[in-house]
């Protein structure tokens, strides 16, 4: 049998390799692989049923599951109190990184942990947020800002476990005298200052601003935590001087304060899992902007990250707050 020459081999070795490029070309180009969503997930949410945080946990997966590529069945679960320490201890231990399972957490969760209530036993810094409602926070009173030297503000608070009492830790490292009021149990702190009880109150709220006008007081200073200024035009406690841990401490106590919920995701979901999710974030976010705004602002992707990161310092600002706790109030957690 005769072998054709070599020159021939190598033409027709090209001629393949070029055919081979021209069928590929024509080839229609593959798609775009999709994320695999589970057809069905558990949101838990803290009660009681029709609660701020409920209403927009309701908002909220209503506008991820538009806005998903797939159809997913999101089914709530109301589980314990306002606080969501129960619904968040739950989500701990349900944790198998498929994506199954979603929490709203609120600030008041993430705070009672810093304080060291017994009954928040989760782990929350590895998990993923996928969106945030958020709101403003000021410290206001009645007349001016910076106070008097040796006069004594007289500051409403809720209650000593409460994140409001993160402004007392601000007053401190500023060197103010303060003393704090506390409210009785279901009474406004607002009402200590109407009463002149009290000089200030912290006002966490969509829109600090009309709420301080509406109690007849002069808004301060903002409660900043890093990385999210929403009120330039007032001073800020991001120059507060002090040690890091007592800072980190009080930059976690207004995350808290200032943190409605958060959508969460447990740490070990997939990424392709993650990122379907956080589109759909931001695809309900953009329609959210076509309403009518009712001033409180819904954060995806890194500005979500970065609201929520203050709320979960490190131990030794942990510890720092509660030994402030115990020293300057005599509080410590049952």
């Amino acid at each position: 049998m005769l072998k054709p020459p070599r020159r021939s081999l190598l033409r027709l070795a090209a001629t393949g390799l070029l055919g081979g490029r021209a069928a590929s070309a024509q080839l229609p180009p593959a798609a775009a692989p999709q994320a695999v969503l589970p057809d069905s997930a558990t949101l838990l949410m803290p009660g009681p049923a029709g609660s701020g945080a409920a209403r927009w946990a309701e908002a909220a997966a209503a506008g991820l599951v538009r806005a998903l590529p797939q159809a997913v069945a999101l089914r709530a679960t109301v589980l314990g109190g306002p606080d969501g320490v129960t619904a968040a201890n739950r989500f701990a231990t349900l944790q198998a990184g498929d994506g199954r399972t979603l929490l709203v957490l609120p600030g008041l969760a993430a705070h009672l942990r810093l304080v060291g209530e017994s009954r928040a036993q989760f782990a929350p810094e590895g998990w993923l947020p996928i969106c945030v409602s958020w709101q403003g926070a000021v410290l206001a009173g009645r007349g001016l800002w910076p106070r008097s030297r040796g006069e004594t503000l007289r500051l409403a608070l809720p209650a000593p476990e409460a994140p409001e009492t993160a402004a007392l830790l601000a007053l401190d490292l500023m060197g103010i005298e303060a003393q704090p009021v506390f409210a009785a149990a279901a009474q406004p702190p607002e009402d200590l200052v109407a009463r002149g009880l009290a000089d200030a109150v912290v006002i966490g709220a969509p829109a600090p601003l009309p709420a301080a006008a509406a109690l007849g007081l002069v808004p301060w200073i903002e409660l900043e935590t890093p990385g999210r200024r929403d009120l330039p035009q007032l001073p800020s406690t991001a120059a507060v001087p002090g040690a890091a841990p007592r800072l980190e401490a009080m930059q976690a106590g207004f995350a808290a304060l200032r943190l409605r919920a958060a959508l969460m995701l447990p740490e070990l979901t997939p990424a392709d899992t993650v990122a379907a999710w956080r589109r759909a974030a931001i695809r309900w976010q953009e329609e959210e902007a076509r309403q009518p705004s009712d001033a409180v602002a819904t954060l995806v992707g890194a500005e979500a990250r970065a609201t929520v990161a203050p709320l979960f310092p490190a131990p030794p600002a942990m510890l720092a707050y509660r030994e402030w706790l115990l020293r300057r109030l005599s509080w410590r957690p049952a």
